[in-house]
């Protein structure tokens, strides 16, 4: 052990279009959006709409406050490139209305937008709810367009949409901190690397008896004891002397904090401490 001194969509077809089964077993589980505010799950769906075909994506936040009262029916505006069979490209106008709500999405919350593209007509209007729409929000848009029969197509996004399209682009579920039941939240992922290579650094420091034989300074010493005095409150003393009682033991602490640094974005055997 070595001694320091330091411190511790490019297809046509539309995402979701057709039957859906809403108990389909997703690799992930399921999807937590609790951790996000209403402008976090707005930054959420707009790089999830970057990152699946959609170019020009933007966002129509308007104001760096919370709510966004210039977007103007819309939080998102993003462009659809499709090619027909005969190899005839042409390109969707996407007007897009993002819903974080704790509980299912109302009719009303609809209608703004809905007005909107009314008065706009892009290609296609798209709700993204973290959670899901109400039954009554999804007989309001069946009535709606079998009454006023638009010129846009009307989409939504779901947990179970939004569930298929995370299991293609994890990266954003991870810059967002976004929950699943069957991956570890980054934040999580932060707190356990912490703890390890505060583990790392105790078990490369000397034992207190051999400390006044070490070449340092009088201020090092006792910075470097204080720490270690810290450490050992915070994991227990005899939980850190596990992880030096065998080189297997010390070998698992290593493997351990490799592969979450490796996680990370890290290099492989990163044991730096």
């Amino acid at each position: 052990m070595s001694e320091d001194t330091s411190v511790p969509p490019s297809e046509a077809t539309d995402v979701g279009e057709g039957e859906e089964d809403e108990d389909e077993q997703f690799a992930l589980g399921s999807l937590d959006f609790t951790g996000l505010s209403p402008t976090g799950f707005e930054e959420f769906s707009f790089d999830l709409v970057s990152e699946s075909g959609f170019t020009n994506v933007d966002w129509r936040k308007g104001t760096p406050l919370a709510s966004s009262p210039a977007d103007r029916g819309r939080d998102i505006v993003a462009h659809r490139g499709l090619v027909d069979v005969d190899g005839h490209a042409y390109d969707q106008t996407w007007f897009i209305d993002c819903k974080h709500y704790e509980r299912g999405v109302p009719p009303e919350a609809l209608q703004g937008t809905i007005a909107w593209a009314n008065a706009e007509r892009p290609d296609v209007v798209l709700f993204i709810a973290s959670g899901y729409l109400t039954n009554g929000a999804k007989d309001w848009i069946a009535d709606y367009e079998r009454n006023s029969k638009p010129a846009y197509r009307i989409r939504v996004w779901e947990k179970p949409q939004l569930l298929r399209l995370v299991e293609k682009h994890l990266d954003v579920a991870f810059k967002h901190d976004v929950g699943t039941t069957s991956l570890r939240r980054v934040s999580e992922i932060v707190v356990a690397e912490t703890a390890l290579f505060d583990q790392l650094w105790w078990g490369r420091k000397p034992a207190d008896a051999d400390v006044d034989g070490m070449d340092w300074t009088e201020e090092v010493k006792a910075g470097m004891l204080a720490a270690k005095r810290r450490v050992e409150e915070q994991y227990g003393l005899e939980e850190l002397e596990k992880n030096i009682e065998s080189d297997w033991a010390w070998g698992y602490l290593s493997g351990r904090i490799s592969a979450i640094r490796w996680v990370l974005g890290d290099e492989w055997h990163n044991l730096d401490s």
